[in-house]
Formats: structure tokens, sequence, C-alpha cells
């Protein structure tokens, strides 16, 4: 789903300099490096350095579009030699590619049905959460991290939007004169970009460095981590992040147990004008829900049976995630929404509105991510990072995993931000001789955890571009919701790492 994002004449300008400034010292760098020795690297890792040189500053500086800049990094290591045209392009080919399409295929289908808005209605007219603002911020913070964890963040906050500044409308014609309507309103909108973002990390398809970096580990270093085994690592973390900014949110903008008689009644009756459940939802439901069973159950089947059973195994390999979701997303073309007319509930002119560039992006990052690694590239990057910030221990590599993808994530998009910090701090956990399971699970949760500018994340931009928000408070508050966040994700591993076998 694409959103228009709204900039000021001033952000233009700037957009245009740093996108003219990014052609420019893109190819110079590039030649720079191609041209200058490197006697500690072999012929394939030194034109690799100058690709992914190349590509990262493309990728900060959106010269080109990000999907765009990473097929050109893949084209490259073919012109040049890295490797031979079947590796570079198998990675086109990996399973995570058609669990991206499968998921996104029913994530659209939820849009285009509205099945998503219904979701966000039933829990935002609930009595008991909108009895008062306090708890209408809490039921907001909770529709959107759910949707969030099966839809992207972006059509999770493009939904949401308009239905906080529908609140926030029907408040201002109910509350005291006294009340502080701008920070209700603030605190509101800012909920919805938040917690679209959060929530994305509670399931692998919620957000897509959590794929992009699920599938480096698994192509890197031959570890896969199921559905199940991600759900039980995010979720606390994203609950507990959740949790801070609710009380975060308390704290700063004073929202208090405003009595708000009415309120639910007015989000029921949104959600009765929807009008009785379509066809299309009931299909899409069905195919959603085939879809999380399929990916939970062998979790499921691992709690009872353990993961050397024979079943567990068996099915593991006839219904891995990959195909889970193919089979799900086909149920959407095959259920109708009228057999007279042959409508079905999804149909290819819509299959073919998903976020390709994402699914691209992801194959080229992955390209660049395994060469890093097979021509010996990652591991001498690792070295020269040991030896700049000293860090060797596994938790100050994961600490500095986490506050680089984070603060890289502030100005790029969170999906080159995993793509460009995983496989580096892979390589930095290798050469300290550590496990690098921590460090890039850390880069893979603080890819998402962008909370400082408009730019940093689309729910960001798509609220920002209501002109309620001050820039300097978003930045206020996302600094601190940064850092917590990094302590969240730290701790989180820290605790959950060891217990779940991921070091």
């Amino acid at each position: 789903m694409e959103v228009e994002e709204k900039i000021s004449a001033g952000e233009a300008v700037f957009e245009r300099w740093r996108n003219t400034m990014g052609l420019f010292l893109g190819p110079l760098v590039f030649s720079a490096i191609l041209f200058i020795p490197f006697t500690d690297l072999t012929g394939p890792a030194h034109r690799l350095l100058a690709i992914v040189s190349l590509v990262i500053i493309f990728w900060i500086t959106e010269a080109l579009p990000i999907p765009v800049s990473a097929l050109l990094g893949a084209t490259l290591c073919i012109i040049l030699g890295v490797e031979e045209e079947k590796k570079v392009l198998s990675s086109f080919a990996n399973p995570i590619i058609f669990l991206f399409m499968g998921s996104f295929m029913i994530a659209h289908s939820m849009r285009l049905h509205r099945l998503d808005q219904r979701l966000a209605y039933f829990i935002l007219s609930r009595k008991k959460l909108a009895s008062s603002f306090r708890g209408v911020v809490a039921a907001m913070a909770g529709a959107c991290a759910f949707v969030s964890m099966w839809i992207s963040n972006t059509a999770t906050a493009a939904m949401a939007f308009p239905i906080a500044l529908g609140i926030v409308s029907s408040l201002s014609e109910s509350i005291p004169e006294k009340t502080n309507i701008s920070a209700l309103r603030i605190s509101l909108l800012l909920m919805v970009a938040y917690a679209s973002s959060i929530g994305g990390i509670a399931t692998p398809v919620g957000t897509p460095p959590n794929l992009i970096g699920l599938g480096m580990i698994e192509t890197i270093l031959g570890r896969n981590i199921t559905f199940f085994g991600w759900m039980i690592l995010a979720i606390p973390l994203a609950i507990a992040t959740l949790g801070i900014l609710l009380l975060l949110f308390k704290l700063m903008f004073r929202i208090q147990k405003q009595n708000l008689a009415g309120l639910a009644e007015q989000v029921r009756t949104k959600r009765e004008n929807l009008g009785s459940w379509s066809r299309g939802e009931k299909n899409t439901l069905v195919a959603f829900l085939t879809a999380v069973t399929l990916w939970v159950f062998p979790g499921m089947v691992a709690l009872v049976s353990g993961t050397s059973s024979k079943f567990y195994q068996l099915y593991n390999s006839k219904i891995p995630e990959a195909v889970a979701a193919l089979v799900a997303a086909s149920l959407l073309f095959i259920l109708p929404v009228s057999w007279k007319k042959r409508e079905f509930t999804l149909d290819w002119k819509e299959a073919v509105k998903i976020d390709w560039g994402t699914i691209l992006l992801f194959g080229g990052g992955l390209t660049l991510g395994s060469l890093m690694f097979s021509t010996g590239l990652a591991e001498k990057i690792g070295q020269w990072i040991l030896s700049l910030t000293g860090a060797s221990s596994l938790w100050t590599i994961t600490l500095i995993s986490i506050a680089t993808a984070v603060l890289i994530s502030e100005t790029t998009s969170n999906t080159a931000s995993a793509s460009m910090v995983v496989p580096v701090m892979i390589g930095v956990a290798q050469s300290a001789g550590v496990s690098p399971l921590p460090p890039a699970l850390g880069a893979t949760l603080g890819a998402s955890f962008g909370f400082m500018l408009p730019v940093s994340t689309p729910p960001n931009a798509i609220v920002y571009s209501s002109g309620f928000i001050p820039i300097t408070r978003m930045i206020r508050t996302g600094i601190m919701l940064d850092l917590i966040g990094i302590a969240v994700i730290w701790l989180g591993l820290r605790l959950l790492c060891p217990f779940l076998g991921l070091v």
C-alpha cells in the first residue's frame, strides 16, 4: 500500500540535495576504493567492498530507488567478477522471497476487503477501554500493534491515522474546554506511529527486516529460527516496549482518566457502518487463520513431542513457512465472492499491487550479505570494527549491533538498515570468537526501532503529515523511545537467548 508523504518546501530542498549528493558521492567512493590497493583483501573481496560502499551510499541518500540500488549491487557483482551469475542470482529464489509474496498477498486482501478496519474498530469499541482517554490511547496502541503483527506497519498506520483524527475530533466536542486537546491529539497520533512499528517485530511477517534478518541468519549461519520460535522471543519484547511506551506517554503528556462517555458507542457506530461481514472478509479471514495456524502449528508440536520427533521433521519438510504462506495466499484465488460472476477474493490485477520493491531489496541485500562472507570481506570488516571499538564480549557486541541498527534506521529505511547491519555484525561477532546469533538478532530488531524523525519510518511520516505534531516533539519523544528500545532489546536478548538456545 503506497502512502504519499507530505513534506515541507524546506524538506523537499533537502531531499533533492541529498539525492544529488548521493549520485556524485557514490560513484566517487566506488572508484576510489576500486583503485586503492587493499593488500589484506582478496580480489573479489576488494571489488565487493567497492560495490557495497556504493550501494550503502545510494541507500542512505536514496539517489536511486532503494530496490533499484539493491539490484544494481547484484548486477555489479556479476560484471566485476565477484561471483558467477547463478550464485549471485540464487538469492532471488530464497524461500523467504515466497514467504514475502504470500504474506503480502494476504495483507493486501485484508486491506482490500477492509478486514483490518473491522479488527481495529472491534478493539476500540470495547467500553472498558474507551471510557477514558488513557484507555483510548491504550486501545489504539493495542489495535495498531496487533494489526501490525500481520500486515505492514505502513498499512497499519495509514488505516489507524484517520481513525485517530476522527476520535480526537469527536473528543473536542465532548470534553471540558480546559482540557489540552493538542496534547491529546499529539499523544494519540504518535501512539499510532510508534505502536505500528513496535507491533511489527512480534512475528516474522510483521515487518520486512524480520524476514531479512532471519534469511541472512539461515543463509550465512545455517540456523533456522521457526515462526513460533521468533514469536516466543519477540512478543515479550514488543509487549515490554509497548507497556513502557504507555507509561512514558502518561508522564510526558499528562494523560488523565478523562471521562469519555459515549466514545465506545461512536466507534461501534463506525464499525456497524461497515455493514455485515462480506464474503471477501470471511474468505480473507479463513486464509489469514490458515496461514497463522500453519505457521504456529510446528511450534506447538515441538512443545509436545520435541523437535526430534518424526512428525515434526516431516511437517517442517513438507510445509515450511514459505509453503504455508503460499497455501494460504492460494486460497484467496480459489474462494469465491461471487461464483456466478466468477469473482474471487483476490484476482491477479489486485495481487500485483503488493510491495515488490521490498522483495527485490531482500534478494539484492541477501546477495551482498552472503557474498561478504564467501569472499572473506565480512570477517575483515569485523576485524576493523573490533580494532576501533575494542569490543570483545558477546553482549557488548550485541549492544553495539542494536544501537548501530537503530541509528542507521533513523536516516534510511528499516529494510536497508537490516540489510547493511546484520551481515556486518555477524562478521564482527565471528572475528571476536563469540556467537553471532544475538548480535544478528539485535540488528534485526533494532532496525525497526527508528522513532525520532519523520523520515525514520513511514508511520512517522504519515502522522507527521497531519501538521499537528511539532518536529521538536517527535524528536524529543523519539530519542527517549530509541534509548528505551535499545535497552529492552538488549535486556530481552540477554535473558531469552540463553533460554531459547540462541547463543
